[in-house]
């Protein structure tokens, strides 16, 4: 290989295409781990994109794999690593560290891999956290509850995309919600092997939703984005939809922007891109999570349109140690709404409407990702969701009407499971 590889780490399409608009064929190193190799057929997904040289398995997710890893392949001398899914960045922060190249900083990511740690430390250094402890079952909830008027919420200390989450309202939901919240299936998207299990739970903090989204160097923030988030109604706190940017005050996008540089400078964050979860309330940003990787539901594509600037192109600058990163706009050009779309539990038995959809003015990607003879579930983290439409427009308001029009084009028949 005469150029210079570049390590992946995890599985994203849009990664890949993205690389491949500037990196020559088979430039690319690609790792993922054995089991979703195999679940979500890699290899056969990968044959067709050139730009990747060569698929590595390896179980990236266990402690001291990016170690061992060197000791094999010390002698690559990649141009960059990176990890663009949530359990790969331990790893990627790790190798990045042993071959000398830009990257988040271990410390940093397992500091963000942790909810429970990410609070005392973000805590210290000034930034609103809810009332919050690790719990081993029911009995440490009733309690915590006891002390805590009004709503919690119970959650996994180490996971993602909202799975095992639920919000309580009342002690009698403790045994059940407990017993639902251990059920933490991610399918095809995590190894087979057994995840430690660590939960939360946390003072539910009622108010609205956002997340800053910050390309950094050496600590330093180059660009940064607000995005507005909303949620499917019911106990499960997971995301109905996004608008970029969010459409709000200066001085609140400033002070989420001012927020999550601190963050930043509590872990020790050093180069790449973070994704920031807050709920405002009464004017104060309270800390959801945050995490060292790019912002998934369609977030970074929603950037690049509404500042119509290449976001993408500017993170994999910085992780090659690029001089000349941006420059990046300091206002959006215009909205881009995503809303997605669930539907009852049961088995598939027809799907119309996506092509009218996506044919929409303003709509720039409808799709449904079931199909006939699938299975779907009552939405309890994004996994469950089945469809999803992006619109732009001038406004927010514009773009998320063109977005729900497109959904509401689309028909997911579903009967019940026998």
């Amino acid at each position: 290989m005469s150029e210079r590889p570049v390590i992946v780490i995890g599985f994203v399409p849009a990664a890949l295409e993205s690389l491949a608009e500037f990196r020559p064929d088979g430039s690319v190193i690609l790792i993922e781990e054995p089991d979703v190799i195999r679940k979500r057929d890699v290899r056969a997904a990968t044959a067709g994109t050139p730009v990747v040289g060569e698929l590595v398995e390896w179980e990236y997710q266990t402690a001291g794999a990016a170690d061992e890893f060197f000791a094999l392949h010390g002698d690559l001398e990649p141009a960059a690593v990176a990890a663009i899914q949530e359990y790969g960045t331990p790893f990627a922060a790790r190798l990045a560290e042993r071959y000398g190249l830009p990257g988040a900083g271990l410390g940093a990511v397992q500091l963000f891999r942790d909810k429970a740690l990410l609070r005392k430390v973000t805590r210290a250094a000034g930034v609103a956290n809810p009332a919050s402890t690790e719990v081993e079952g029911p009995a440490e909830v009733g309690a915590f509850m006891a002390g805590h008027p009004g709503p919690v919420i119970l959650k996994p200390a180490n996971r993602q995309a909202s799975v095992g989450t639920r919000v309580l309202h009342s002690p009698a939901e403790i045994e059940t919600a407990w017993e639902e919240c251990l059920r933490q299936d991610e399918g095809v998207y995590v190894p087979d092997r057994p995840v430690p299990l660590r939960m939360l739970v946390e003072e539910y903090v009622s108010g609205s939703e956002y997340s800053v989204e910050l390309l950094v160097d050496d600590g330093l923030p180059v660009f940064g984005n607000v995005t507005a988030k909303s949620l499917f109604p019911g106990p499960r706190p997971v995301e109905i939809g996004h608008v970029v940017p969010a459409d709000v005050p200066d001085a609140l996008a400033a002070l989420l922007r001012e927020r999550t540089a601190r963050v930043l400078r509590a872990v020790g964050f050093g180069t790449g891109i973070v994704h920031c979860e807050w709920i405002v309330r009464d004017g104060t940003p309270y800390l959801v999570e945050c995490a060292g990787r790019w912002a998934g539901d369609g977030i970074m594509d929603a950037i690049e349109r509404a500042y119509r600037t290449a976001f993408v192109r500017g993170f994999w600058s910085l992780m090659l140690g690029e001089s000349a990163v941006g420059p990046f706009p300091d206002r959006a050009e215009q909205a881009v709404a995503i809303r997605f779309l669930s539907v009852d539990a049961g088995v598939v038995e027809s799907v119309h409407g996506v092509e009218e959809a996506a044919a929409l003015p303003g709509v720039v990607l409808c799709r449904v990702t079931v199909a006939p003879s699938d299975e779907t579930r009552e939405v309890r983290s994004s996994w469950d969701r089945v469809g999803v439409a992006m619109a732009v427009a001038p406004t927010a308001a514009e773009a998320g009407r063109l977005a729900e029009e497109a959904l509401g084009l689309v028909e997911v028949k579903v009967r019940p499971s026998r």
